[in-house]
């Protein structure tokens, strides 16, 4: 029995609501075969979807199509992750590079921030 695919998407949490996945499917975020899918696409199973989320593509196969919304825990009997390890590794480079660079003039400064301020001031 095929399903939705913003309802699917919503079903296996890969979206916290059924109405952003239908917003990703008419933003083209959502692919089937290279083709973009609206929402009312009929997903079945054994089928293989790619989902944008910038700056990453996932890649996912349909492993079965739920009755209602899963727990987290079950999402694995539903959906299988094939994204390519290059796009995870885009992934960690880019976590990495967030934690370590913080935008100038947000947050508190810095040890070394705090000192050149102190030393400019002094002056």
């Amino acid at each position: 029995m095929p399903s939705r695919i913003d309802k699917f998407l919503w079903e296996v949490r890969l979206f916290k609501t059924r109405s952003l996945a239908a917003e990703a499917c008419k933003k083209g975020h959502v692919t089937i075969n290279g083709q973009q899918v609206k929402s009312s696409h009929e997903i079945k199973q054994g089928e293989q979807f790619s989902l944008r989320k910038a700056p990453v593509t996932y890649s996912y196969e349909v492993l079965g199509l739920p009755t209602g919304r899963v727990g987290a825990k079950l999402v694995a009997e539903y959906i299988r992750d094939i994204t390519t390890p290059e796009m995870l590794e885009l992934l960690e480079v880019l976590k990495i590079d967030q934690a370590n660079n913080r935008a100038r003039g947000t947050g508190r400064p810095t040890k070394k921030e705090r000192r050149d301020l102190e030393e400019f001031f002094e002056m």
